[in-house]
């Protein structure tokens, strides 16, 4: 089969020939047909995460959001069968853990990042291994295609686990998202779903354009203000919950400025080498309003199904933020791309035989 392969960090992936997965006894194997380019891609491709043992290693087949049909089964596993069409998570747990047995697979201690590590290699190829996969696995809804579901990947999972589950966001809140790439996009729109009114922030005009068309009742272009002032006075006080979507301290410090007494930060954006993971944030202040930082990481498996009924209802439809789709070749030049913020929405592979 074909996959993408780090060879060199910052380096064209390599296209290569790989002998196709075979099924763990608790696993199955997944013909690729759709799989997101994701900000964590590119943070992988860089060489990112050293300064948090959190390095992905050359040699790694990269891409964790991706969707196909099931081609191959493990002897212990009997909830899926070859032709069943799934989703397939980028944190894989193990679903026997105390993490998993409590709806929080997402951190499970015996977990597999999808495309992060040797273990569980990626998506960036024509099939791809699911481990434990009848606790992974998630079947797609009659009428969901593969692209959108790709779509709802790493970002859009991310952003409607870091809304709904770990802050409380209502309807009727204000909701700031700093930062309007991918999973700054699908906060936007998850945020109108569930009821709130959205401050998007970004400092390319297209982007916010992007962010209007979703449902954001106010954009704000970094460029042109002093942020946190001008949410708070738009959102008459600061935002109830505000999310960091990019990783940088500005975002994140602008975030936690953002917020009114008692609100919300959820950290998603992962730090860049100018930051090597760490942010000094303004902890008094935060004392002083009493303001939650939540850290987000992907979604529990077991929870698709709110997302999936989002999507049948049709009050999330993820598909609106691709913006391209593309060949499994051109794979580097949009992870280059990401270097240039030239980027907008989201991409996904769909061809992975050129």
């Amino acid at each position: 089969m074909r996959a993408a392969v780090l060879r060199e960090y910052g380096e064209p992936l390599k296209i290569e020939e790989r002998e196709p997965p075979t099924p763990e006894p608790h696993g199955a194997v997944v013909a690729v047909e759709a799989c997101g380019i994701c900000r964590s891609d590119w943070h992988a491709w860089m060489g990112h995460g050293e300064w948090a043992d959190d390095q992905v290693p050359r040699g790694q087949v990269l891409g964790h959001e991706p969707a196909g049909e099931v081609v191959a089964v493990g002897e212990q596993v009997t909830a899926l069968t070859v032709g069943d069409r799934i989703a397939v998570p980028f944190n894989l747990g193990d679903g026997t853990c105390h993490y998993c047995r409590n709806g929080y697979g997402n951190v499970c201690v015996n977990d597999r990042a999808l495309g992060f590590q040797p273990e569980a290699p990626g998506a960036f190829a024509e099939q791809v291994h699911l481990p434990w996969a009848e606790y992974n696995a998630m079947r797609l809804p009659e009428g969901v295609s593969a692209r959108d579901v790709a779509a709802i990947g790493c970002r859009f999972m991310t952003a409607f686990h870091g809304l709904a589950h770990r802050a409380a966001l209502g309807p009727g809140d204000w909701l700031a998202v700093h930062g309007c790439g991918g999973v700054g996009l699908s906060a936007v729109h998850v945020g109108k779903a569930l009821g709130a009114r959205v401050v998007a922030v970004d400092v390319n005009e297209s982007a916010l354009g992007r962010a209007s068309d979703l449902g954001a009742t106010e954009v704000v272009n970094a460029t042109e203000c002093e942020v946190p002032a001008t949410i708070q006075a738009l959102t008459d006080g600061g935002a109830h919950v505000s999310m960091d979507a990019l990783g940088i301290a500005e975002t994140c410090r602008n975030s936690i400025r953002s917020l009114r007494r008692r609100g919300e930060h959820v950290q998603v954006g992962l730090s860049t080498d100018a930051e090597r993971g760490e942010v000094s944030v303004p902890t008094d202040y935060m004392a002083r309003h009493e303001l939650s930082f939540h850290g987000s990481r992907g979604m529990p498996p077991t929870r698709y199904d709110e997302l999936f009924g989002l999507m049948q209802a049709g009050a999330v439809t993820p598909g609106k933020l691709v913006s391209r789709e593309v060949a499994l070749s051109d794979v580097s030049d949009r992870l280059d791309a990401m270097t240039r913020y030239e980027v907008e929405g989201v991409e996904v592979v769909t061809d992975f035989a050129n």
